[in-house]
């Protein structure tokens, strides 16, 4: 490669490094919606593989993997649909992406640490849903 071309691209490397640890420092109403979305991403990517996690425990309890499956498509809807209650008030503006996002991502915390409960259940325990290890 020729070091102009090279030379050419380095603000390119800096700007987006830089854009991407700015969720910290963030000040503009744009990169804090960006960075709203990308918590929320996280948080539903831990979500997904603890249902992950708990689906193989149920692998032999088929009826209890059924009522999983409905309940957290239940959980789903009530989410979304508690969000767009609860960031109705900006509903339009600029900051209605971070409301949303800011509260779907606290309520699939609140999901990841309920599962993350049904994954510690021990052998036994007759109030817990899915089977110990």
């Amino acid at each position: 490669m020729h070091p102009r071309f090279l030379l050419a691209l380095t603000p390119l490397l800096f700007t987006t490094v830089a854009h991407a640890a700015d969720c910290d420092n963030a000040t503009d109403q744009a990169t804090m919606n960006q960075c709203a979305a990308q918590q929320h991403k996280a948080a539903d990517k831990e979500l997904n593989a603890l249902y992950q996690q708990i689906t193989q425990r149920l692998k032999s309890k088929p009826d209890s993997k059924k009522l999983l499956l409905g309940a957290q498509r239940s959980w789903i809807a009530f989410r979304d649909a508690e969000c767009k209650f609860a960031s109705a008030g900006v509903e339009g503006g600029s900051v209605y992406p971070l409301i949303y996002s800011n509260c779907v991502t606290e309520l699939t915390k609140a999901r990841v640490e309920t599962f993350k409960n049904y994954l510690k259940c021990q052998e036994g325990d007759m109030g817990c849903p899915v089977p110990g290890v």
